[in-house]
């Protein structure tokens, strides 16, 4: 797949019943600081792609917890799958979460399993039996460049190889939502695009996608843009094909 081919966008404004994600008027502070996000307002469809740019510390990631339900917000609604997540109980946190995948920066590997299990492990959680994953786990293994590293614990990995452990085990349920914190930052130029190119096909079987990222050549014209400044989202939608 052509990364730098316009992806197919839906509508720009999706109702608050239909968006995947929508924050309206959120605030987040820690502690008793300023607020690193202020006023942040946009709603992203069902199935759209999205990239999330911004200077070093201008609130990319606190962005990225606020919509995978790491953390709350000071103010605000933010609804998820057209829930408000305020009135989500603590219960029906973790039933959210599953449908999505989220790959941070300091990627959440479970040391005492092999990289086969780590990636296994959403499907697992699910109730699904080793026999009817094995084979796409180890397909995914080897397109992300792990194919020799089933075995091995992440201890004994290096940044870039638990950051391709940690997109494989995101990805490997085609979550509803996938959410990428800088997911080609340790990693080289082709296997960057190897990466792009999958985050793009999920993107097609309608997964909604969100990545930040400070590369803006990553960024096709068909993806909407949520530009970080003095703690303001500055939203621009996709352009229409």
């Amino acid at each position: 797949m052509n990364t730098t081919q316009p992806l197919p966008h839906p509508p720009a404004r999706p109702t608050a019943q239909s968006a995947a994600v929508r924050f309206e008027q959120v605030g987040y502070r820690y502690g008793r600081g300023a607020e690193t996000l202020s006023d942040v307002s946009f709603a992203l469809a069902p199935g759209s792609m999205s990239f999330v740019t911004g200077a070093s510390g201008s609130g990319k990631t606190t962005l990225l917890k606020l919509i995978y339900l790491h953390m709350r917000p000071s103010r605000g609604l933010i609804s998820l799958f057209g829930r408000d997540i305020a009135l989500v109980p603590p219960a029906g946190i973790p039933a959210l979460k599953r449908r999505m995948g989220i790959v941070l920066q300091d990627f959440h590997l479970i040391d005492h399993l092999s990289v086969f299990e780590n990636i296994a492990l959403p499907l697992r959680i699910t109730g699904q039996k080793h026999d009817t994953y094995r084979e796409d786990v180890r397909g995914l293994m080897k397109w992300v460049g792990l194919g020799e590293k089933a075995h091995a614990l992440p201890p004994t990995l290096s940044g870039g190889e638990k950051q391709r452990v940690a997109i494989a085990r995101a990805v490997i349920n085609q979550p509803e939502i996938l959410i990428a914190d800088e997911p080609t930052g340790n990693v080289d130029k082709a296997m960057a695009e190897r990466l792009m190119r999958l985050f793009f096909e999920l993107n097609r079987l309608g997964t909604t996608v969100i990545i930040a990222t400070h590369n803006h050549d990553l960024i096709p014209e068909a993806a909407n843009v949520l530009a970080l400044e003095n703690a303001h989202v500055r939203f621009r939608p996709g352009r229409q094909t």
